[in-house]
C-alpha cells in the first residue's frame, strides 16, 4: 500500500521554504517540490510530507502563522493520473 503524501501549499516560495526548514528543524521529514499542476494553485513550490507527520506539521504550522498558507492538499493516483484534494482532518 502507497503511503498518502500531504501538500502544505503558500502563495510565497519563501514562505514554503521556510516551512520546510522549521519542519526539518522539529525532525519532521520534509521536503520542498514543485506543486502538482493538478493542484491548480500556489506559488509553484510547495512541501510534502507523509500523512502520518500532519498533526505535528500542523502544530509548527499553526504556531508560526504564516500569511500566504493556501492549505493542506493530498495526492493520490487514481487511473493512473494524480488527483489533488483538500485535506481536512480532524484531530
Amino acid at each position: 500500500m502507497t503511503k498518502m503524501m500531504i501538500l502544505a501549499v503558500f502563495r510565497s516560495r519563501s514562505q514554503s521554504i521556510d516551512y520546510a526548514m522549521r519542519l526539518k528543524n522539529y525532525g519532521i521529514m520534509a521536503e520542498t517540490v514543485p506543486t502538482p499542476k493538478e493542484a491548480k494553485i500556489g506559488c509553484g513550490l510547495c512541501v510534502k510530507f507523509d500523512e502520518r507527520l500532519f498533526v505535528r506539521a500542523k502544530a509548527v504550522l499553526v504556531a508560526t502563522r504564516y500569511s500566504t498558507f493556501k492549505g493542506f492538499y493530498k495526492t493520490d493516483f487514481q487511473a493512473g493520473r494524480m488527483v489533488v484534494t483538500p485535506y481536512h482532518r480532524t484531530v
